[in-house]
């Protein structure tokens, strides 16, 4: 039996162990291959005391914003020297397949280069004022400590796009690794130790509910909560930060709409579907798994989805041949197959897939649900994972009624040909995201956030990393005169 790998948790500069350990499962198998810090209340009062301190004392305070960025262009080099390596480990820990890690975390390093040229071009402003003996300006200062909690699936990127803005801003945070598949950032914590970075300004832990998450987004050093999940959790997170008024930015669920015209290029548009649902087995924040229809066409794009599922490869998620993987977790699986259940009950007809298959992993057919004519579950509730959900429509009305038919609003997508049409759907649909003949485009330089239970805030851009500031406003005097006695009458 090969050696179970053991990681540490990353504190003050330091490589430790958790107060307990518990076993990390490979998707694919189903049987443990790791052995995981479990950091509990006392481990993450050390991690954020640590942060507290290198943001006010130590060398972090001390370095201009060329300085921080200089460390982050070096943390990006790292990241795309070791790439693949950690590309490998995602995708044992999480069952993501490894075409997919390979090419994400290739460009993750991107994201921390595009943060560190921006470390020295955040702003402040002379202000106008009013007042002929004043002069006043802003200062943009680090917010703080931020307690930055990142999912298990895509978690290097969903990292970089907070760790990357808040350490150009000056903050210093606390990163809390998912306990499903927490292997690559404890793994990415070794760069940032290698790339210089002081002790306590990036500390990586991972655990569970109350002793580990709830304990950190409610700690009383805590200044922003960066938090990445589904709206249940996000809403203990808010609850907990009332404990400490820290601000929040809150990426989490969608339930996006995937519009197709009639007018549409439909192998093209099936080709955007098939990456928008079944890409890293559909768990992803901004799988098109809604798919409206025109109905003069649905039947011709069933049939081309139908084909296209059908064909894809299923297999061992390091095979550079497997088209979709494992589910991370069992659990996933099993509530997948329960929604399906439902749903079918509910009336919708399953067109391909819908069954857990037998044998080992964690592992999920891509299907494809007609709903049209039912009131199926699956149009309301967010699977996270392979499951597509149809419904048709006939006039464009209707298209934008079923678009923003929805408790979510993260990302949208519309197909159609006529340009008119789509600047029409552009400013009618109700999503922080909406991608025109094309999904799952994403650039550091663009702000990516949702509307409704999909959250508030924005990862990337210029707005990310103004989102880790305080502004500070600075009042100048230039008159000699004396300040006269405010109680003489003159």
């Amino acid at each position: 039996m090969t050696a179970m790998r053991r990681f540490q948790a990353y504190i003050d500069g330091a490589f430790v162990d958790g107060e307990a350990r518990f076993a990390s499962l490979d998707p694919s198998t189903g049987e443990p291959w790791a052995e995981m810090p479990e950091a509990r209340e006392a481990d993450v009062d050390r991690a954020v005391r640590a942060a507290d301190r290198a943001l006010r004392e130590g060398e972090w305070p001390k370095l201009n914003a060329t300085q921080r960025g200089k460390l982050l262009y070096r943390l990006a080099d790292l990241v795309a020297a070791k790439a693949q390596d950690l590309a490998e480990l995602e995708t044992r820990d999480t069952g993501k397949i490894i075409r997919e890690t390979s090419a994400q975390i290739a460009y993750v390093a991107d994201y921390y280069r595009y943060y560190a040229g921006l470390a020295d071009k955040i702003e402040g402003a002379v202000l106008p004022i009013d007042k002929p003996d004043m002069e006043v300006w802003t200062r943009r200062e680090p917010i703080g400590v931020v307690a930055a909690i990142v999912p298990w699936n895509s978690q290097l990127f969903l990292a970089a796009v907070k760790i990357g803005p808040a350490l150009a801003a000056g903050c210093t945070l606390v990163v809390k690794a998912s306990e499903d598949g927490p292997a690559p950032l404890l793994a990415f914590a070794r760069l940032v130790h290698e790339a210089g970075f002081p002790a306590g300004v990036v500390n990586v832990v991972t655990g569970f509910g109350p002793a580990c998450g709830s304990s950190l987004t409610r700690h009383p050093l805590v200044a922003h909560v960066a938090f990445t999940g589904g709206p249940e959790t996000a809403r203990h997170v808010v609850r907990a930060s009332a404990e400490n008024l820290a601000s929040t930015s809150l990426e989490l669920g969608g339930k996006s709409p995937f519009v197709v015209f009639a007018d549409a290029d439909l192998e093209s548009a099936a080709n955007a579907q098939v990456a928008a649902i079944f890409a890293a087995t559909g768990q992803s924040c901004v799988a098109g798994s809604r798919l409206l229809v025109e109905q003069s066409v649905k039947d011709r794009f069933l049939a081309i989805l139908k084909e296209k599922a059908e064909r894809v490869a299923i297999g061992a998620p390091l095979d550079m041949a497997t088209e979709v993987g494992p589910l991370c977790t069992a659990r996933q699986r099993d509530h997948i197959q329960r929604l399906v259940d439902r749903s079918a009950d509910a009336g919708a007809r399953i067109v391909t897939g819908g069954r857990t298959p037998e044998g080992p992993g964690n592992y999920y057919p891509p299907t494809i649900l007609d709903c049209d004519g039912a009131d199926a579950p699956g149009l309301k509730e967010e699977f996270f994972g392979p499951v597509l959900s149809v419904v048709s429509f006939e006039t464009e009305a209707v298209a934008v009624a079923l678009a923003n038919d929805t408790a979510f609003g993260l990302a949208s997508g519309v197909f159609t040909t006529n340009l008119a049409k789509a600047h029409r759907m552009v400013r009618a649909i109700r999503a922080g995201i909406v991608w025109v003949n094309t999904y799952r485009a994403v650039s550091p330089i663009a702000p990516f956030g949702g509307t409704k239970l999909s959250g508030h805030g924005r990862e990337g851009g210029l707005a990310a990393a103004l989102d880790y500031t305080r502004t500070k406003t600075v009042w100048l005097r230039t008159s000699d005169d004396p300040i006269p006695d405010p109680f003489v009458m003159r």
